[in-house]
């Protein structure tokens, strides 16, 4: 029977770089009788992965009753020119590309199998009390899902109102949530943003409390209690130092975000380095001047909260629809119809254009780089989108993840901003990561893709654009497309520009234009 070998270190070590380093100097160096693997903590969950991922002739074994670490060091196969040349077989077999006939053997559907026209979410906008009610009828077994829409603001929710309303929160609508939603508009230097209420009323004798529990969170917000408001500092702070570690390629793309847009420097502001910067001050001067934050949160609660800035979003069946109105007729009601302070926010602003690097306490590191395509007078085509999905399946999946070792590397298009980003997830490299995608314009110029691969990247590029979606993500997907003046004629026409993708020489005319 063969038999695997733990290696104990003084460290236990549970990443996915630790193992992936470990198996380039040691698979397949090893004796046919034994196979040597990392000794993982007993609780961790890799240690049971690998024990149920070995054949069933290999026992696993702690002990080493047949080997010593002395004799593993001093074993030739264990010597700096064997590892070298294992390594340089490694990489060279992970920079080999699939032989086309591998390729092809992967189950695919053909092109013609594609609907011709994307989903189509119904949507009926009228009016009620003098505000905007869009309306989606789609079956949901009556459950009334309803988003408010309101002008800019940070979240409410956590404030807190008294427990009574959080547990009737909890059993009358499931939840509420309160989050802001920013975005680029195209065609327009003005971005979008809002402040979104979401929750649903499961049963229809529900819906009154569900707008009678969204009206009491949003009025009876309490900002008189400091204790509870400096918990809520406190709470963010940590939350954003999680992050910065564990998502830094989502903080770096909020970083880029902001020195190439309005809209991302609002996001940066608020869920990024400056945000983080922002709570370590908020939470000192929660100390010293109370009275002036409680009153810059009423003053921002009484500017925004008003009828003039709502949307209200309700997705259900048609009966379910129609009993909702008078409630939230009652609603918008009690809603102030014109806010008292004069707000005429400016937006227009971003952080100085510079390269930045972020020290972070962490082993790895989340490499990002970005360019905007429309300041460099790229028109918007289906294409691109068809490159970006190529791109991350290919070459950046190759290149950093495959041959690099990060966790993860892909390229994203944002059709609103035209930003186009490349970022890395967990990466052990930096300049290196940095040289490939600079590269990427050569790769596409050298690239040969052929039908089935292109047929591969357009399947999977209208997967992400046009995704199943269950009854409230539809609605909610509707609410987006409003808000950002997303029509269906343009969408019929990316959908058209997306299946039309064609070869080498469409690939070439989009990377001369923006690379």
């Amino acid at each position: 029977m063969e038999r695997a070998v733990l290696l104990r270190s003084a460290t236990s070590c549970t990443s996915h770089a630790c193992i992936r380093s470990f198996y380039r100097s040691f698979h397949r160096l090893f004796s046919s009788r034994y196979r040597l693997i990392p000794n993982f903590h007993r609780r961790s969950p890799l240690r049971r992965h690998i024990s149920n991922a070995l054949p069933s002739h290999i026992q696993l074994s702690s002990c080493f009753s047949h080997i010593s670490l002395k004799s593993i060091a001093t074993s030739p196969q264990f010597s700096t020119d064997a590892i070298g040349a294992h390594d340089e077989a490694a990489e060279m077999k992970q920079e080999t590309a699939n032989p086309l006939e591998a390729l092809r053997s992967v189950p695919s559907i053909p092109l013609h199998d594609i609907p011709k026209k994307p989903i189509q979410i119904p949507i009926e906008v009228g009016d009620i009390n003098g505000v905007k009610v869009l309306k989606h009828e789609l079956f949901t077994k009556t459950v009334l899902y309803c988003e408010i829409a309101f002008d800019m603001s940070r979240s409410l929710l956590e404030m807190g109102t008294e427990d009574q309303v959080s547990k009737l929160i909890r059993l009358k609508t499931r939840g509420l949530s309160v989050f802001p939603f920013i975005s680029s508009k195209q065609g327009s230097d003005t971005p979008v943003s809002y402040i979104i209420v979401r929750g649903k009323a499961t049963t229809p004798r529900y819906t009154e409390n569900l707008f009678d529990l969204v009206n009491c969170v949003l009025q009876d917000v309490q900002f008189a209690d400091q204790k509870l408001f400096k918990q809520f500092v406190s709470q963010s702070k940590a939350i954003m130092e999680n992050r910065l570690r564990g998502c830094g390629y989502d903080i770096a793309a909020a970083r880029m975000d902001a020195k190439l847009s309005s809209a991302g420097w609002i996001r940066e502001q608020m869920g990024g380095v400056s945000y983080l910067e922002f709570l370590k001050d908020l939470e000192e001067k929660v100390k010293r001047d109370w009275s002036a934050i409680s009153s810059s949160l009423e003053e921002i609660h009484k500017t925004v909260l008003t009828k003039n800035n709502c949307l209200v979003n309700l997705t259900s069946g048609y009966n379910t629809l129609k009993n909702s109105q008078i409630y939230v007729e009652e609603f918008l009601d009690q809603l102030p119809n014109a806010s008292p302070i004069a707000s005429s926010p400016c937006w227009n602003t971003r952080i100085p254009s510079i390269n930045e690097a972020i020290v972070i306490p962490t082993q790895v590191n989340y490499v990002g780089k970005a360019l905007s395509l429309y300041e460099t007078g790229y028109q918007l085509k289906g294409s691109a989108y068809v490159i970006s999905k190529y791109l991350s399946d290919t070459w950046l999946r190759d290149r950093v993840r495959v041959s690099g070792g990060a966790y993860n590397s892909f390229c994203y298009f944002d059709p609103y901003s035209g930003i186009c980003s490349f970022l890395s997830n967990r990466d052990p490299n930096l300049l290196k990561t940095l040289d490939i995608y600079d590269r990427t314009s050569d790769f596409l110029r050298q690239t040969e893709m052929d039908d089935d691969t292109l047929t591969k990247a357009i399947i999977g590029t209208i997967d992400d654009v046009d995704s199943y979606k269950s009854p409230d993500s539809k609605g909610y997907t509707s609410l987006l497309r409003y808000l950002l003046g997303i029509t269906e004629e343009e969408r019929q026409i990316r959908h058209e520009e997306i299946l039309s993708t064609r070869g080498k020489k469409k690939i070439y005319k989009v990377q001369s234009e923006y690379y």
